[in-house]
């Protein structure tokens, strides 16, 4: 994990009313995502995570190309949860609350007992994760595994929930710095 580690203490820190905000390529896109990294990252994912599944969900945006690359090498079916509604037979709705927003994100083509790998990009306030979560248990799915590449150590809505959640590197962010736990 040599390439994350050194991108974490290279990653830019803004100010978000008042919420520290890592700006990093796996999780912004911004600054560039070099290939090395992203093949460091999703062969680490491979190597953690149960691909025993239906389908690997990720939710928009930053998760999808992580996700992307996973389906590509092992042939699971990929499930983006949108921030816009399709409107077709079955989409759900959910609502989710990060440290810096509120808004919907909309959920297509996943059926109950659906066995499901979760993959994302950054966990912080753990909102977006939650909501998901909560709507995918309220279809009933079986989440198999939770993957993220960035956990912001600290209170996560997560913490409320049933489900475990696998980081490959923790991570505090105070005072404009990156700590690597």
């Amino acid at each position: 994990m040599e390439r994350l580690h050194e991108s974490l203490h290279e990653a830019p820190i803004i100010d978000k009313d008042g919420y520290e905000y890592l700006v990093h390529p796996i999780s912004n896109g911004v600054p560039v995502l070099e290939p090395g990294l992203l093949r460091e990252v999703v062969i680490d994912i491979m190597q953690q995570s149960d691909f025993n599944v239906d389908k690997i969900v990720a939710p928009e945006a930053m998760g999808i190309h992580l996700a992307t690359a996973l389906s590509l090498q092992t042939d699971v079916p990929l499930v983006v949860i949108r921030k816009r509604s399709y409107g077709l037979p079955g989409e759900v709705a959910l609502h989710k609350s990060t440290g810096y927003s509120e808004s919907e994100m909309y959920i297509n083509d996943i059926e109950a007992g659906d066995r499901i790998l979760i993959i994302d990009d950054l966990l912080s306030t753990g909102g977006t994760l939650a909501a998901i979560c909560g709507a995918l248990d309220d279809i009933g799915t079986e989440i198999i595994d939770i993957v993220v590449v960035i956990r912001k150590i600290g209170q996560s809505a997560m913490d409320e929930l049933e489900h475990d959640v696998t980081s490959l590197v923790d991570i505090t962010v105070e005072d404009g710095e990156v700590t690597i736990q």
